[in-house]
């Protein structure tokens, strides 16, 4: 079996440093020199360390990837039996991933994986899609989410999720592929506070409801209600003193809104004594400002995803996290907010936290105390104990 492995090395760059994105090498050099650091390596081998040794027979399984940090050194570390298909020049683009894909193609792989965003999940689109090798063959692709906007149905839950799929086919279990959405989110806009996507394409992932992430679902006219009565109920729980870390989002904008404050809709505010410490804050901001200081972190979760950390509020790292709920609360620290629409469109899936720490995940897990409107609680639970 060939398996085509490739990573978008820059892929969620942007996350930390509150850029929102992470398309362009504008806004890569300007993560770059706000002190960033490349993620995508490490996520990705999160998920091929999952692969387990005895699934790897040398002589049936192969791994075709490019160089250095789009592959190579990942397989290296892990000892997986691996062949260089590609050889990029200097900082990698989009370009680099595209001639990768159809590298595999030719050397037709059976499956691809890849770690990245929705930008990554574009680029492995339109390389299939160019192809006239693939017009009748269906080479399906399981995605390592790795990007700051991952609204595309094609990757995993977590990069463990992705390492538990690719398991799975190497042990021969028969799976099923659907066609999922690859998403097309318009960044420049998405850091104006406007969240415009559209479907820009299909690809084939394997079925499996419980480590593929569903497409992000948008907002409900009739969750307006109760989105006021959530911001009433966490304004009037506000303690003196205490700094909160207000998340990206619709229902936690409606708390900002409620205090008459400016708000960054797909950002990190912090408001202390319901007055606005910081707009737009990336990690190195939120670490400097919060230290030694009592802190407590409103987020929200994603519609039909679940998502709680690790999509689009990167910002909120694992150092963050854990400095929140090492204090004397512990993981009452984190106040989650969501209304009842949103919990039912899980389908009674777990909500989710994918900090890029598996440990930390593991930690974060259990049963919150979701407020869902004015004096209303729900009991849901994060991630599986």
């Amino acid at each position: 079996m060939k398996i085509g492995f490739v990573i978008n090395p820059l892929a969620g760059i942007g996350g930390a440093v509150a850029l929102k994105g992470s398309d362009g090498k504008d806004i890569v050099d300007l993560a770059l020199t706000r002190g960033a650091s490349p993620q995508a390596g490490t996520r990705a081998k999160l998920a091929m360390h999952e692969i387990r040794q005895e699934n790897i027979d040398i002589d049936k399984v192969l791994f075709c990837t490019a160089g250095s940090a789009m592959g190579e050194t990942v397989l290296q570390d892990l000892n997986l039996p691996y062949e260089v298909v590609y050889h990029g020049n200097g900082q990698s683009t989009a370009e680099d991933t595209k001639e990768t894909v159809r590298l595999f193609i030719e050397n037709k792989v059976d499956l691809i994986v890849f770690a990245g965003g929705d930008g990554t999940a574009r680029d492995v689109y339109d390389a299939l899609s160019a192809s006239n090798a693939v017009k009748n063959t269906v080479i399906p692709v399981v995605g390592i989410p790795a990007g700051v906007k991952i609204h595309s149905a094609v990757y995993a839950i977590t990069p463990v999720h992705a390492g538990e799929i690719i398991n799975l086919i190497l042990d021969g279990k028969p799976m099923s592929l659907h066609e999922a959405q690859v998403m097309d989110l318009d960044e420049q806009a998405f850091r104006q506070g406007k969240v415009i996507a559209r479907c820009y394409g299909y690809l084939s992932v394997p079925v499996d409801d419980t480590r593929m992430q569903l497409i992000k679902q948008g907002g409900i006219d009739s969750e307006d209600i109760s989105q006021q009565e959530i911001a009433e109920e966490i304004i009037e729980a506000m303690e003196k003193d205490v700094f909160y870390l207000i998340g990206s989002g619709s229902t936690t904008a409606e708390i900002m809104s409620h205090l008459d404050l400016p708000n960054t809709l797909l950002g990190v505010d912090i408001v202390k004594n319901q007055a606005l410490i910081a707009s737009d804050v990336d990690e190195k901001t939120i670490l400097k400002l919060i230290k030694n200081q009592p802190v407590k972190v409103v987020v929200t979760v994603i519609g039909g995803q679940g998502h709680v950390f690790g999509r689009g509020n990167q910002q909120l790292s694992g150092k963050v996290i854990r400095y929140i709920i090492n204090q004397i609360e512990g993981l009452s620290n984190i106040i989650i907010v969501a209304t009842n629409e949103k919990l039912q469109s899980l389908e009674q899936r777990p909500m989710l936290a994918d900090t890029g720490d598996n440990e930390l995940d593991k930690q974060l897990a259990g049963l919150y105390s979701v407020t869902t409107g004015y004096q209303q609680k729900t009991l849901y639970r994060l991630n599986k104990e």
